[in-house]
Order: C-alpha cells, then structure tokens, then sequence
C-alpha cells in the first residue's frame, strides 16, 4: 500500500500539517530543524511520494506539459518528442505523449484525452484547423496554454503557433528536377485516415504548370503514412502504368519515399538511375540507405527549442496576457544521392 502523509507524520511523531509543511518546504515552518531531518527520513524510509495531484491544484501548476503526435513510427515525431521533452524537462516539467495514429478521428479522441490529464500546456501537430475548433474553445476554456505545430495559413490561430513553411523547400526540389532534365513527375502524398487530400493535387499541378510541365506529365498518388503503404501503393501505381512513366518522385516525407524505393527496386528500376526520389524530413535513417536519401530538412531541433519557449513563457504567466506569438521556419532541399539526370525511356 502507498504511504500516506499520515503515515510519515505518525513516524516522525509530528502533526500531518507539519509534515505536509516540512515535505512541500514551505517558508512558513517553524519547525526546528531536528525535525524536518526526521520527517524527511521518515518519507524516505516509507517511500512516501506527495500526490502531485493535490500538488498541482494547490500550487495552479501541475509541472507537466502533454504532446499530441500523429505517428509514433515516423523518427520525425519521436525525434520532436525527444527533444522536446529534455527542453521542458531542464526547465523541470515533465513531458506526456498522446498519440493519434494518423487517424482523424482518433485524434479528437487525443485532444480532448489530453486535456482531461493534469497537464499545464499542451503542443500538438495541426492537421485540420477546422476540426479541431471545438479543442481550442475546451482549451481556452479550461485555460490549458497550447502551442500548434502548423504551416503557414491564412486564417490567424488563437493561440501560440510555430509554423514549418515546405513551399519554399519543394519548389527548390522541383527546379533541381528540371535541371536535371527530368519532364514527368510524381507525388506520393501521405494521408490520415479520414483525411482528404484538399487542394494539394492542385497546389501540385500549379508548380509544375508553371515550370513547363503539363498535367498531363505528372501524378498525384495518395497513400497512408506507414511503409508498407507507401511500398504497396506505389508498386500498383507502377505495375498499372502504361506508356511512359515518371522519372522523377518526390515524396511527402521519407518514411514514404524509402517504401517507393523499396517498390522501384523490387521491379527492376534503379535509384537514382533511371528514377529519381526526394523525400521530406531528413530523418537519420536516410542517410543510411545504398544511396543517401536526398530531401527536404526541417531544423527539428529549432522547432522544439520555440515550441519550449513559447511554453514556457506562457507558463511563468509573464506574457499569459499578450496576444498569440508564432514562431516561422523554413525547410532546405538537401541534394545528396537519390537524384541523378533523367534517363532517356
């Protein structure tokens, strides 16, 4: 049975509220110090541990922070997560992770579990503003602080927000391609479940249109998140294909792009010979494969830095009544060795 406080004040032979006093150091004791050394031998002894529950409600802080990710598979979360977790942890919160499994409706189930826990703050990984409407007002009501991980968008967020911009790193993904001669494309976009793909053939289409390629010359194929997904949908998508197929893929993160090499490789096509694959992320594992994955890098480590110091200037109350901050990145194309000229079909 866990020790009560009861039980360490019986032991040391003082008051519950002396103990209690004692134990949570408050400035206030009066005790001497004979018995603060015997109250906490005495905790110590029967591995007395204080709720912090009841810590939580009585200081307004529980000194816990929660993190919603999409993938627990995918390095880039738990990479996050990690990083994440040390910064909140220096600054002596603890870190809890909930995680929705790519899967949208699980994910509101996420958002609302997260903030029923005795949490302080909460970050988590935007995947559709609208739907997540009813999270923000619970929050704001229960004024839990959160602080989004999103792109860039139109419509302002109500509260703090780090914004990670790829458009910048895709076009530049896109003009290496061209300049390596390559003239039919390919996008292998991974989606939640329940999640539609919105405008982004559209956004796709655009790019290239206004590089010269025709619609025509490139393909939009969705997918979900996990490996053999990727592996499997793309491997249909080349089995199914008749005339002249693409030679060039870029991928929606690299998780995805190492299934479509898996596929390539599987019926005979060469990477980067005869097809030429970007992936998003920078994930380590890239870096590991018989050619090194070319990709679009996010500064990981600078995302969770802004992520905990948004935190935490929400939690030391300083800036709690300041309007919503945001913090913007930019993803970098890394040309390493998935890439090569395009082969004549």
């Amino acid at each position: 049975m866990r020790a009560r406080l009861k039980d360490v004040a019986a032991k040391a032979g003082v008051a519950p509220n002396t103990a209690s006093t004692i134990l949570n150091r408050r400035p206030n004791s009066w005790a001497s110090k004979e018995t603060e050394e015997r109250v906490f031998a005495a905790a110590k002894e029967l591995g007395y541990r204080p709720s912090r529950a009841a810590l939580g409600l009585r200081l307004g802080s529980f000194k816990t922070v929660g993190l919603v990710i999409p993938d627990l598979h995918n390095p880039v979360y738990t990479t996050f997560a990690d990083l994440l977790e040390q910064r909140m942890r220096e600054n002596g919160y603890d870190l809890i992770l909930e995680h929705s499994r790519t899967d949208l409706n699980y994910e509101k189930h996420c958002l609302e579990s997260i903030l029923d826990r005795q949490i302080d703050a909460v970050t988590y990984f935007v995947s559709d503003l609208q739907s997540h409407l009813d999270f923000i007002a619970r929050a704001n009501k229960a004024s839990k602080h959160v602080v989004a991980m999103t792109g860039p968008s139109s419509e302002a967020f109500p509260f703090d927000a780090v914004e990670m911009d790829f458009s910048e790193g895709i076009m530049s993904a896109v003009d290496h391609l061209l300049d390596l001669g390559h003239e039919r494309f390919a996008f292998l976009c991974a989606l939640a479940k329940g999640q539609e793909a919105g405008d982004r053939p559209e956004v796709f289409n655009k790019m290239l249109l206004e590089r010269g390629i025709p619609e025509n010359q490139n393909f939009f194929i969705p997918c979900a998140h996990d490996l053999s997904s990727a592996c499997n949908t793309f491997g249909a998508f080349l089995d199914g294909f008749s005339g002249e197929r693409p030679t060039a893929l870029i991928a929606m993160n690299d998780l995805t792009a190492i299934g479509a090499i898996r596929a390539a490789n599987e019926r005979g096509i060469r990477v980067p010979e005869d097809l030429s694959v970007i992936g998003i992320d920078n994930i380590p594992l890239g870096d590991y494969l018989p050619r090194r994955l070319t990709t679009i890098a996010q500064p990981l480590e600078e995302l969770a830095n802004a992520t905990a110091e948004l935190m935490l200037q929400r939690l030391d109350k300083k800036a709690e009544t300041t309007p919503p901050q945001s913090r913007k990145f930019k993803a970098k194309l890394l040309i390493k060795g998935t890439t090569a000229e395009s082969p004549k079909l």
